[in-house]
């Protein structure tokens, strides 16, 4: 009954857990005017990806234009920033060299009654050259045109709101680049919210801050409708190469909180990021925490949104729990000494004794350890058997891959706990579970401090329920109530914890998810012992039936773990709407004639194996492509023109040549390449349409390079200052577009053969080297 009860208990804990992470129902198109309508936003998803819309494109262009109405018509000063801008953040410019693009940001603003700051609301526009970006990002755009609607239908605020949908974050985040840097309104900074996904459904996770971002937590947990964030996912992002257009903002002090929806990663950058992908729960999410924070911080004195330090938070039924940052280490180092209080009541007690105690401490690493070795080599033999999935960046249905992982970790930690519970005791590895995630904890708050709470709380909890459930007496429900009790915060912390953490870093990684599932389960031992019969004393038949029946959880559950990978398997099958990743390209040497196809599969699908076979370096060939070896083929050369290399300049002074170059190119391409062979000349300065740009050699026989998206038709002027070494300076000069349908040669994929999303699939390269 005891068991029963507790596992009840906790099962409660953890659904109103989960519960709490479900997206909003979506409003209907007639839902009151100063409400956030998904219904209503849902219809500019349409409109904005209609189709593929990469900047510089005609499509883009149309984009544009219906965002600008949209914003005029509702009485908002709307102009266009047109000016080329560099990358922004950490993306080096892909392809080998600095980045540039031509940017047009669409930029309104409703201006505050007695504005103490701006608040600006941030997304981008443009798509990617392989799917129309139904969710990527036309979830957040359509959002900030509803949120910008519901503001205008009620009270002023105080502050300026600047709506700001940017160009070229797909290529370089370089429209975010130009209005963080550049633009007046950006000049005083001030709060960024920016909108964004990376899926199709899932709540909306609040995943990234600026740095000391107590008093912003602070406004999210109390404005945001569905606060969905924790500190340990800020920790993370911190530490990832990735980038959004929130970084360009960083990068010029702003402060502010970024957003995004995760799930169903399997469409992003596809053709399938369609507007019927979209789950327009996430999307109501999205507007909701918008309009929420947009009216607080609107209303909020903006000069005092700093603190010194970072907050801790997570969600928890009905809010955020949020505490200063400067706890953290002495909450970790309360859980130490509580952990040894209760290890120290243990032996007092005569429940395990020194030798028993340390056992359990070393022998609780096992299950911290295996399982998530164990998931990681799970996913590596549902890869073998369907390499497919290695270019996902997770399986089309991943609910039975999940709960597979989540099985194998449970039937790891009830082996553990079978093989080790007679023989050490329960008291022990209670003891030794909590040890290690107090200690765990300490780390965290020393390296990654955002995430200490993670086992810092569990273990505290779990040590004063157990030190609560040794001082009661044995006889009564109390015990039993203490231990539930101090499990029930584990659930709390950890399973929201583990649930996200799947979409967030794929099944490629599950090991993390299967690790803090162990850690779950550690928090819980003692509600576990409760499962077990008790074989203590029992002999003959009686403990041979007693540990029989301790190994049923674990059998149980590793059966589960097989069962469950294999409906994956069955159930998520590549078909037409389901379609198998695929990564092709085509390049071209215009001098030479020479044609290639090339692909990033490491393992090509039988459809890619039919255009490539060995391994090839293209670094010397096309620089623009970026370094890093590539499946190669030979292909058919098509007629197509290289771009055109014109001296507008050249003059020489001091041991010096100064070239004034325009590059064009001559089909509609979405970026274009230049660089140098520097064994011909050193590069000391270089400009790309007036503007300076860093002069950083890279390795190989390239060593200066640039690329520029969005070209427009006129060409791009460059100017290089050059040391010779030659005669002759040698460029390389490539552009490069999108499609391949029209190539001799290719052959149309089959209905379950699909793109992989990846920003040089289906592009067409054509590259050629000029003497000067």
């Amino acid at each position: 009954m005891a068991a029963a009860a507790a596992l009840v208990a906790l099962a409660a804990v953890g659904a109103g857990s989960l519960l709490d992470l479900r997206t909003p129902a979506p409003r209907p198109v007639d839902a009151p005017a100063g409400e956030f309508s998904a219904s209503r936003a849902y219809e500019d998803v349409k409109v904005i990806a209609t189709r593929s819309h990469v900047a510089g494109s005609p499509a883009n262009d149309q984009v544009r234009a219906h965002l600008e109405q949209q914003l005029r018509g509702l009485g908002l000063e709307t102009e266009v920033q047109d000016t080329v801008a560099p990358e922004a953040g950490q993306l080096s410019g892909a392809a080998g060299g600095a980045t540039l693009a031509r940017v047009r940001n669409v930029v309104a603003r409703l201006p505050g009654t007695d504005s103490s700051g701006r608040v600006f609301l941030v997304a981008h526009y443009d798509s990617v050259q392989t799917g129309p970006g139904g969710n990527d990002d036309a979830a957040g755009t359509s959002t900030i045109l509803e949120v910008a609607r519901a503001l205008t239908t009620g009270p002023r605020p105080r502050n300026d709101i600047v709506f700001v949908l940017t160009d070229a974050e797909e290529a370089c985040l370089c429209g975010a680049s130009a209005f963080a840097a550049s633009h007046p309104l950006a000049a005083d900074g001030g709060v960024v919210l920016n909108l964004e996904a990376r899926g199709s459904t899932g709540p909306v996770i609040m995943f990234e801050t600026s740095r000391n971002n107590a008093k912003l937590v602070d406004v999210f947990g109390r404005a945001a409708p569905h606060p969905v964030g924790t500190s340990f996912a800020v920790e993370i992002y911190r530490a990832l190469p990735n980038d959004t257009d929130f970084t360009a903002f960083l990068d010029q002090k702003f402060v502010g909180l970024n957003s995004a929806y995760i799930d169903g990663g399997a469409i992003y950058h596809t053709p399938l990021d369609t507007p019927a992908s979209m789950d327009r729960g996430s999307l109501q999410q999205h507007g909701d925490n918008a309009l929420g924070l947009a009216r607080e911080f609107g209303r909020t004195d903006l000069t005092d949104l700093r603190s010194g330090h970072d907050a801790t938070y997570f969600p928890v039924p009905g809010g955020l729990v949020r505490y200063p940052g400067w706890l953290t280490l002495p909450l970790a180092l309360l859980a130490v000494a509580a952990v040894a209080a209760l290890g120290w009541l243990t032996r007092r007690q005569g429940r395990a004794s020194t030798g028993r105690l340390a056992a359990g401490f070393g022998l609780a690493l096992v299950p911290i350890v295996v399982a998530p070795v164990a998931a990681q080599l799970l996913w590596l033999a549902i890869t073998t058997i369907r390499p497919g999935y290695a270019e996902l960046l997770d399986p089309y249905r991943p609910i039975w891959f999940r709960l597979a992982v989540l099985a194998l970790a449970a039937a790891i930690l009830f082996t553990w706990y079978a093989l080790t519970r007679r023989r050490i005791g329960p008291a022990a590895l209670a003891v030794g579970g909590l040890a290690w995630l107090a200690l765990l904890g300490v780390l965290l708050a020393v390296a990654v401090p955002g995430g200490a709470y993670l086992t810092t709380l569990p273990a505290l909890a779990g040590a004063l329920g157990g030190l609560v459930a040794l001082r009661t007496r044995q006889t009564g429900p109390w015990p039993v109530v203490a231990v539930t009790a101090a499990a029930a915060v584990g659930v709390i912390i950890l399973l929201p914890t583990v649930v996200l953490l799947f979409p967030a870093l794929g099944m490629g990684m599950g090991g993390v998810a299967a690790l803090v599932a162990v850690l779950l389960g550690l928090t819980a031992l003692p509600v576990v012992d409760l499962l077990h019969p008790q074989a203590g004393g029992q002999r003959g038949l009686l403990a041979l039936r007693a540990r029989r029946l301790g190994v049923l959880p674990a059998a149980a559950a590793a059966v589960a773990a097989v069962v469950l990978a294999g409906v994956g398997l069955a159930v998520d099958r590549f078909d037409a709407a389901h379609p198998a990743p695929t990564h092709l390209m085509y390049a071209m040497d215009a001098g030479t004639g020479q044609a290639r196809w090339l692909s990033h599969e490491g393992d090509p699908q039988p459809w890619t194996d039919g255009y490539v076979d060995g391994v090839t370096d293209v670094g010397d060939d096309f620089p623009g492509l970026g370094d890093g070896e590539l499946r190669a083929g030979p292909a058919q050369s098509a007629n197509l023109p290289a771009p055109k290399l014109e001296v507008l300049a050249d003059a020489s002074s001091g041991g010096e040549r100064t070239l004034r170059l325009r590059l064009t190119p001559q089909r509609a391409a979405r970026l274009a390449t230049l660089h140098v062979d520097t064994s011909t000349a050193t590069v000391l300065r270089a400009e790309v349409a007036g503007r300076s740009v860093p002069v950083e050699p890279r390795e190989g026989k390239w060593g200066f390079g640039l690329v520029f998206h969005a070209p427009p038709t006129e060409g791009i002027e460059v100017t290089l200052t050059l040391r010779p070494s030659a005669g002759q300076v040698s460029l390389r000069a490539m552009d490069a577009s999108d499609g391949l349908d029209a190539l001799p040669g290719f052959r149309p994929r089959p209905p379950a053969v699909g793109v992989v999303g990846s920003h040089s699939s289906e592009m067409l390269a054509v590259a050629r080297t000029y003497p000067i």
